[in-house]
């Protein structure tokens, strides 16, 4: 289960941030996760839980952003939006495209006290 790590990857840079503005709590965090990056929801809000306990973020308010997919075909340039990482394009039919949004992980903000 890769979610353990990144939710104690979210808590070192949260914790830190917060040192940082010399803020003892963490009061809310947002955060973006974008349906292409491989994390299975129920997995990190169960590693959630676990992971913050005796931390800053334990009494945290978590908002996250569910990120859609979109890609934009190499072939001909159309932008659509995708499930699933090889998903073909809908008008030329062809596999290769750049993903635009959707493989997003970040902290978009902190409120700390």
């Amino acid at each position: 289960m890769h979610e353990l790590s990144v939710v104690m990857g979210i808590v070192s840079i949260a914790t830190e941030k917060a040192r940082e503005a010399e803020a003892s709590v963490i009061d809310e965090i947002e955060l973006d996760i974008g349906k292409l990056s491989n994390i299975e929801m129920d997995a990190f809000e169960f590693a959630w839980e676990q992971g913050v306990k005796e931390t800053m973020l334990e009494n945290t308010v978590k908002t996250i952003h569910r990120i859609e997919g979109k890609a934009k075909c190499l072939a001909c340039k159309t932008e659509f939006a995708i499930e699933q990482l090889y998903d073909p394009c809908p008008v030329c039919g062809q596999y290769a495209s750049d993903i635009i949004q959707g493989k997003e992980l970040r902290i978009k903000s902190l409120v700390v006290n």
